[in-house]
């Protein structure tokens, strides 16, 4: 009795996994996200009060979702790395310091990244902006 109850169990799960998988076809959405690193380091000066001057070196990191975006910043990346060092120019020490000051400046570089590249091609590429090395003296 027991094995004719386990058997139509296994019978029933193994049809209606049959039919389930007919009835909807499951369309795969891919993303290709692909990472274009700005090279060499990016090293500038920061506002800083007194007569030293600031510095900070970035290794930024630049996440776009298609070969197609990854050709796009690949042909801009001088316009990108001059926008970069532009908005890290007119920050003040504790901006550059402070973690979550870091965290507005990553999302300023990163819209104002998209808006020039927007302003050049037509489309707004990156997906994200990371600074994966950021070193201050």
């Amino acid at each position: 009795m027991f094995k004719r109850a386990l058997l139509c169990v296994l019978c029933l799960s193994f049809i209606s996994s049959f039919l389930t998988a007919e009835e909807a076809p499951i369309e795969e959405i891919q993303n290709d996200y692909q990472y274009f690193q700005l090279e060499p380091d990016i090293i500038t000066n920061y506002i800083k009060p007194g007569k030293r001057i600031g510095f900070v070196r970035l290794t930024v990191e630049l996440m776009v979702k298609s070969k197609s975006n990854y050709a796009v910043v690949e042909n801009h990346e001088p316009l990108i790395r001059d926008k970069i060092i532009t908005i890290f120019g007119q920050q003040t020490e504790m901006m550059v310091k402070l973690i979550s000051e870091r965290e507005g400046i990553r999302k300023r570089c990163l819209d104002e990244v998209n808006e020039l590249l927007f302003a050049e091609t037509g489309k707004k590429p990156l997906e994200d902006l990371l600074f994966t090395k950021f070193l201050y003296q």
